[in-house]
Parts: C-alpha cells; sequence; structure tokens
C-alpha cells in the first residue's frame, strides 16, 4: 500500500497548468515539520513536491496561496531524470488524491469565498435545534 497523510503549510502559491490535451494540474509544495526537535532544540523541516489533477487541482489553485494549512492525502511517486550537468537524479512527488484547508479564512482573502468550495470529502450539515417552552418532560 503506498499512501501519505502530511499536514504542513504551502511554501509557494500553487501553479495551475494543463497539459497538451487539456488536463489540469497543480503543482504546490508543502513544509511539514517534524515531530521532534534536534539536540540543539531547533525542529526540522521536511519539504514535499505535491502535484493535484483536474477538479481538485482546481480547486487548490483557487483557493489556497502560500502560507497556508493544508492536510494532503495521496501516495508518493518516485522519478529518476538527468539534470543540465548530465548527472542522474530522483525526485519524490506526492501525488494528491484529496486536499482539506486548515487555514481559516481571511477577511482580506482575494481568492473567494472557501465556504463556497467543493469539498472533496463528504461534510456533514449541523442540525437545527428548536428551543424548548415546557419543561414539564425533563426528567431532573
Amino acid at each position: 500500500m503506498n499512501k501519505v497523510f502530511l499536514i504542513g503549510n504551502l511554501t509557494r502559491d500553487p501553479e495551475l497548468r494543463e497539459t497538451p490535451s487539456g488536463v489540469a494540474m497543480c503543482r504546490f509544495a508543502i513544509a511539514v515539520q517534524r515531530p521532534y526537535s534536534s539536540q540543539d532544540g531547533e525542529r526540522q523541516t521536511d519539504f514535499f513536491e505535491c502535484t493535484a489533477w483536474r477538479g481538485l487541482g482546481e480547486t487548490i489553485a483557487r483557493y489556497t496561496k502560500k502560507g497556508k494549512k493544508v492536510a494532503v492525502v495521496g501516495s508518493i511517486q518516485i522519478r529518476n531524470y538527468e539534470d543540465n550537468q548530465g548527472a542522474k537524479r530522483t525526485a519524490v512527488d506526492i501525488i494528491v488524491q484529496d486536499c482539506e484547508f486548515l487555514s481559516p479564512k481571511d477577511s482580506d482573502d482575494s481568492f473567494g469565498d472557501v465556504s463556497e468550495a467543493p469539498r472533496a470529502s463528504a461534510q456533514k450539515r449541523k442540525p437545527v435545534l428548536q428551543a424548548m417552552d415546557d419543561d414539564s418532560d425533563i426528567p431532573f
């Protein structure tokens, strides 16, 4: 099973692109702090490159920006490539399958209303409570 769960902050604004066939692709990076400190008391941070496709990618690009906290669920993809000097390199990417926005909405947020954003996972509505005027049914 190849599944990863990450919570971190975006290190840059998401970049939305389209493939030549018109499929939306969003690339972004998140910084995730390790749960422990080094000997000098400093917390270490890992940086992950992420890719989201189609509607999920469009939603991430529209409603997030640098510094926002997100929870990402996806899979790890390792790819090998050759850099400009001809050296062989390895890159680790997270292919995003689900994303939840964890930062509160800013009042000056120019990315639209997050409450109107399509949800990747189902969300339950809060029940409407009615006031009780009659206390005769209360057993205490």
